[in-house]
């Protein structure tokens, strides 16, 4: 069941979400060559609980293996879910960091690609055409579309330039908890999936390869890599459903403000 949001609980997750974006700029001013991951999810976590928030993925999942931290953080072929730890970063990684944070009652749930200090054309060209389909996806989250819209815009935006398109992880309705219905591909027909409401709070977030759409899951039971080793991207806002184009309630400007760099130089974004 879709549950539609009113304005004071889609207030609530503007502040969740906004917390997530300031917890990924927090991070963001550590993302150098030599730091470990782990140290990257110490920041976030004292961050977090200084401003009041709860991590939404340390302990989410099965009780036989639950996620250990609050960031899932992905380097270079790992698509999603990496675990942080002692893995050190250099040069010319490329770092998909994912936050999910509890607070007043609501979930905040978004990603951001990083560029550990330098990187070349190629890695750059993959980083722009996922963040560009992320707001391409967005533009068709509209009062009365179908989910289906969304997932076939950000197909045909990224399998146009060459990419995969992940089938296997999809975006999620959001609110209360941290996945809500719909589930939002990033793959699919116009005008199929569940139709959109206005008041529908979404997370869309597309998992763009340099390759082949294939994964494969590692033996700690989370850690998603690309089958064929190339490297992903990843990027994720908030949204929730208008009459008109979608309301974004997430934002990279707090991350741009500290690395300087905009990866997106076609689409506008909040």
């Amino acid at each position: 069941m879709i549950y539609l949001k009113s304005e004071n609980e889609i207030e609530k997750m503007r502040a969740s979400a906004l917390l997530v974006s300031r917890t990924l700029a927090k991070v963001a001013g550590f993302i150098r060559d030599g730091v470990t991951t782990g140290k990257l999810n110490e920041v976030a976590e004292e961050y977090i609980s200084k401003k009041g928030g709860v991590p939404a993925f340390k302990g989410y999942g099965p009780r036989k293996n639950p996620f250990p931290a609050a960031l899932c953080i992905s380097v270079n072929d790992e698509v999603v879910h990496g675990i942080p730890g002692g893995r050190v970063l250099k040069a010319g990684d490329i770092v998909s960091i994912d936050c999910g944070i509890h607070k007043d009652g609501f979930v905040g749930d978004h990603a951001y690609t990083f560029i550990v200090e330098e990187s070349d054309d190629e890695t750059m060209a993959l980083l722009r055409r996922t963040v560009e389909s992320l707001y391409v996806g967005i533009d068709k989250a509209r009062h009365g579309n179908k989910t289906g819209d969304i997932g076939a815009a950000i197909q045909s935006y990224c399998e146009s330039a060459g990419y995969g398109v992940i089938r296997e992880l999809v975006g999620h309705g959001l609110g209360k908890r941290l996945h809500e219905e719909p589930a939002v591909p990033n793959y699919g027909k116009p005008g199929r999936g569940k139709r959109l409401r206005s008041g529908t709070t979404l997370a869309v977030e597309p998992m763009i390869t340099m390759g082949s759409r294939e994964i494969q899951t590692l033996d700690d039971g989370w850690t998603i890599k690309t089958a064929d080793g190339k490297r992903s991207a990843h990027y994720e806002h908030d949204i929730v459903v208008r009459e008109g184009e979608a309301e974004i309630l997430s934002t990279f400007a707090y991350i741009e403000e500290i690395t300087g760099i905009q990866i997106d130089n076609v689409v506008t974004h909040g």
